[in-house]
């Protein structure tokens, strides 16, 4: 098996019922509904119903969250020192 660069990042869902990402960064913020990401590719928004975050490993760049995954999205605004405006929206 031959080792991931650091810019890359796999994301797989199964049944929209869990989601395991590699490439994370950093958990900027995480509610039942909402998990606010730093990957590596730039900040990911997810949006669900109960959403918890089963795994996180940083040192590996591994996340892994169960719950009802309504919405992934790259969001260009949290890359742009945006953080703290989505944070209290």
């Amino acid at each position: 098996m031959t080792e991931s660069s650091s810019n890359d990042q796999k994301l797989e869902l199964v049944d929209r019922r869990l989601l395991k990402l590699t490439g994370v960064v950093d958990v900027i913020n995480f509610n039942e509904t909402k998990i606010l990401l730093e990957t590596n590719l730039g900040s990911l928004v997810i949006i669900g119903e109960e959403l918890h975050i089963n795994q996180l490993d940083l040192d590996s760049s591994k996340l892994s969250v169960d719950g009802y995954i309504i919405e992934l999205k790259y969001d260009q605004e949290l890359n742009k020192g945006g953080v703290i405006k989505r944070l209290f929206k």
